[in-house]
């Protein structure tokens, strides 16, 4: 079963293709395939036959065939977007794509075919707000989340619920729930095996968990904690957010003090506990777990590099190799392909 990493190189136009030793960490460039117009987001399908690119320069949403063994992409078809999108994911029957517009605030959901390529109109083009960042279905497919930063947003998180068959949204009750501080909720990943959901603070430096009521699709907060040490005055804003398969252990990017922060995920409650940070490159912005949770890589945006690093025992990172990886790289994408 092949390892595989994609990369998004916004500035170069292009998705690097990366091969991954699961023995070692080790990362080499298999191929680069052409996506002219800006990529960013990437989302893969459930299982993980294609994959989605926000190609957010040219308002478009891009499909691709993953070759079984190797994956490589093949371009399969694309949707002309009314906006940019800074942030797709698919919901967990592999039949939509989930997308989040920040400066149009808008959240959309496109059709997917029979062949594997997503095709517009899109079912909705709902008006959120200014900031929606993130967008995705709860385990179950009858939730989704759009979580909205602070300053240039509303300060909140925007709850709905899901229609699988047609793939409609309708406005949750509440429609809302807002921290009393403004963090500004950008990102967010599920517990494996808890209703827990954490979020990344872009403003506020932090995580929040939110406990998460199955029954009606709504959050509560119960915890936050800093991402950033104590002390620390410089700028600073946190991007993405992920944990590990286990459940073990929480990671999250600090942009400006560049650094990964790392948590301990408590096995009973699933409450965090900092655990530090780990020097990164400059201005960490796309990070991904592999699928193992034995390895985590991180791109520095300014840097145009990627880090890797080994997650020790202890939740911390211990780092290994770094590679040039090319010109603003926004996402980063780990896939354990079947076969």
């Amino acid at each position: 079963m092949p390892y595989i990493m994609y990369v998004s190189l916004q500035g170069d136009d292009n998705i690097a293709r990366f091969s991954l030793d699961p023995q070692t960490g080790k990362l080499t460039l298999q191929e680069r395939i052409e996506a002219p117009g800006g990529p960013a987001p990437l989302a893969l399908e459930p299982q993980k036959r294609y994959l989605y690119v926000g190609r957010r320069g040219q308002k478009i949403l891009s499909s691709f065939r993953i070759e079984a063994g190797t994956g490589s992409l093949k371009h399969i078809g694309e949707a002309q977007l009314e906006s940019d999108p800074c942030y797709l994911s698919t919901d967990r029957s592999g039949c939509y794509v989930l997308s989040a517009y920040y400066e149009a605030g808008r959240a959309a959901v496109h059709p997917i075919g029979p062949d594997g390529a997503a095709y517009g109109p899109p079912i909705e083009w709902l008006s959120t707000a200014r900031g929606a960042h993130c967008m995705q279905t709860d385990p179950s497919n009858r939730f989704v989340f759009v979580p909205h930063i602070a300053g240039n947003g509303p300060n909140a998180i925007f709850q709905f619920r899901f229609d699988a068959e047609t793939g409609r949204l309708t406005p949750n009750s509440p429609a809302q729930v807002s921290p009393e501080r403004p963090d500004g909720p950008r990102h967010y990943c599920f517990h494996p095996s808890k209703d827990l959901l954490y979020f990344s603070n872009e403003q506020g430096c932090s995580i929040t968990a939110y406990a998460f009521d199955t029954a009606h699709g709504t959050l509560s907060p119960v915890q936050t904690v800093p991402t950033l040490p104590a002390g620390y005055e410089g700028r600073n804003s946190c991007s993405q957010i992920q944990i590990t398969p286990s459940g073990t252990f929480l990671y999250a990017p600090n942009r400006g003090h560049n650094s990964i922060a790392c948590f301990a995920v408590d096995a009973s409650t699933g409450y965090l506990t900092p655990l530090g940070q780990v020097a990164s490159e400059a201005v960490p912005r796309a990070f991904s777990v592999d699928p193992t949770g034995t390895f985590l890589y991180a791109a520095g945006l300014e840097s145009g590099r990627l880090a890797g690093y080994r997650i020790a025992a202890t939740g911390l990172l211990e780092p290994l190799e770094i590679y040039p990886v090319g010109n603003r790289p926004m996402w980063v994408m780990i896939v354990q392909l079947p076969g």
